[in-house]
């Protein structure tokens, strides 16, 4: 891009879940390599000082080169009716007519998980917490720290949703966030004790005892270790005294 884009009204749109890609209504906009990591760092962070910036992305030359390499970027970005990023002396701050969807995908994990057992927000829906990975093939440190912060949150929140599901009565949506949870890390047990509740909480216990059991022989296959005291208390106790779930 020998020069900036004029572009107007509007509000523009980053998606950096997925593929990354920048809208103007419903029009894409094509940016090159630097000014996609750059726009994508400041869309996550909101504000980010020059120097700091720089060092990110350019580290392997000097910061007079990078704070260099950083203007001539800015300079590439499209502009509307106000840049979006702005200059604020040494600080680079993201415009707020700017919609960023990690940050919606962030509110609404956060609120289920604050909310954990109170009535869903009608605007909710599993397909947002369901999503794909932060800028899936972009290897930067920066990028694989926000990616895992990311995957945790919404496991968090996947686990939240379906224990909250069971409590209002919704059995198969229930299962449909704890088995999200379950495919996105299939070693980490909390996302199967959702599962085996929702199956006790509608009467299944065959199926609850052959999913722990499953899970138990999975976790013994990758890891030699036994699934915790908290999921087998779970399953209901023979008369003889132990767990459905435990050998003899």
């Amino acid at each position: 891009m020998s020069e900036a884009i004029k572009l107007a009204s509007p509000p523009p749109r980053l998606w950096l879940l997925g593929q990354f890609r920048l809208e103007f209504g419903a029009e894409p906009v094509e940016l090159c390599r630097n000014a996609q990591r750059l726009l994508a760092f400041v869309g996550l962070r909101g504000r980010v000082s020059r120097t700091v910036l720089a060092g990110i992305l350019w580290p392997e030359v000097t910061e007079e080169h990078a704070r260099g390499s950083l203007r001539t970027t800015l300079w590439k970005l499209p502009r509307g009716d106000r840049p979006l990023v702005q200059c604020c002396g040494d600080w680079l701050v993201g415009t707020e007519t700017m919609q960023v969807d990690v940050h919606t995908f962030t509110e609404t994990a956060l609120g289920v998980v604050q909310g954990h057992g109170s009535p869903l927000p009608g605007h909710l829906s599993l397909g947002l917490l369901g999503g794909e990975d932060l800028l899936p093939g972009w290897d930067e440190d920066w990028v694989l720290l926000e990616r895992e912060r990311l995957r945790q949150l919404r496991l968090h929140a996947l686990d939240a949703l379906a224990e909250t599901l069971v409590r209002q009565g919704m059995p198969a949506l229930a299962l449909e966030a704890a088995w999200a949870s379950v495919r996105a890390e299939p070693l980490r047990e909390s996302g199967h004790r959702v599962v085996v509740s929702v199956h006790l909480a509608e009467g299944n216990l065959s199926e609850a005892f052959h999913h722990y059991q499953a899970f138990r022989q999975l976790l013994n296959e990758e890891l030699g270790v036994e699934p915790s005291p908290r999921f087998s208390r779970m399953l209901p106790v023979h008369r003889r005294g132990r767990a459905l779930g435990d050998r003899p």
